[in-house]
C-alpha cells in the first residue's frame, strides 16, 4: 500500500466525541478497516494498493468508549511552549525563536510551565539573565500551564480546521 497525497495524522475521538489520541494517516485506515471506528472526516488523500483505494480519514471516533485512566498533558518542552504561545514572543509578540526563563535559572528560577515563555532572539539577548523589574521588557500574558487540549497541537504540531469543533467541543 502506499499514500497518494499528503502524509497526515488523524484525531481518535472517544465514543463520547472526547479527543483521546493522534495517529497517523496509516493507523486510521487500519482502524475503519477493522471497523473499530466510525470516520467522520477525510483528508482527501488516498491509501492505494493493488486491490484496495481507501480515503485517509482525518478524524475517527472509536465504535466503544474507552476508559482513559489520567488526564492528558503535554509535557514541558519547547514545542509545547511555543504552541501554548501562539508561537509570539511574549515580551514583544514578533515571531518567537527560543524560549526564555522568566526568573532566569542562574537566579533560581525554574524549569516550569509558570516561568518560561516564547521569546525572540532580540529580547532574549536583551533580557540575558536580568530579572524583569532590572530591563525595559513586561509580559504580555502571565506564562501558565498549557490549556486542555494542546497535547494535540504538540502531537500534530499543526491542527487542521476539521478538527477544530471536536477540540472546542470539549474545552475545559
Amino acid at each position: 500500500m502506499h499514500y497518494i497525497g499528503p502524509m497526515s495524522r488523524a484525531l481518535v475521538l472517544n465514543a463520547t466525541y472526547e479527543p483521546i489520541g493522534v495517529v497517523s494517516g496509516r493507523r486510521a485506515v487500519i482502524l475503519a478497516l477493522a471497523e473499530k471506528v466510525d470516520v467522520l472526516a477525510e483528508t482527501g488523500s488516498k491509501l492505494v494498493s493493488s486491490r484496495l483505494e481507501v480515503a485517509v480519514p482525518s478524524v475517527v471516533r472509536l465504535r466503544y468508549f474507552v476508559k482513559v485512566p489520567y488526564k492528558r498533558t503535554a509535557p514541558l518542552s519547547r514545542r509545547a511552549v511555543f504552541a501554548r504561545d501562539q508561537g509570539k514572543c511574549q515580551y514583544c509578540g514578533k515571531t518567537a525563536e527560543s524560549i526564555d526563563h522568566v526568573l532566569p535559572r542562574s537566579r533560581g528560577g525554574e524549569h516550569i510551565w509558570d516561568n518560561v515563555v516564547a521569546c525572540c532572539r532580540r529580547c532574549n539577548t536583551y533580557k540575558s539573565d536580568r530579572l524583569l523589574k532590572d530591563c525595559a521588557l513586561r509580559l504580555r500574558s502571565r506564562p501558565a500551564a498549557p490549556t486542555q487540549y494542546v497535547w494535540v497541537k504538540v502531537a500534530a504540531g499543526t491542527v487542521p480546521d476539521a478538527w477544530t469543533p471536536y477540540l472546542e467541543q470539549h474545552a475545559a
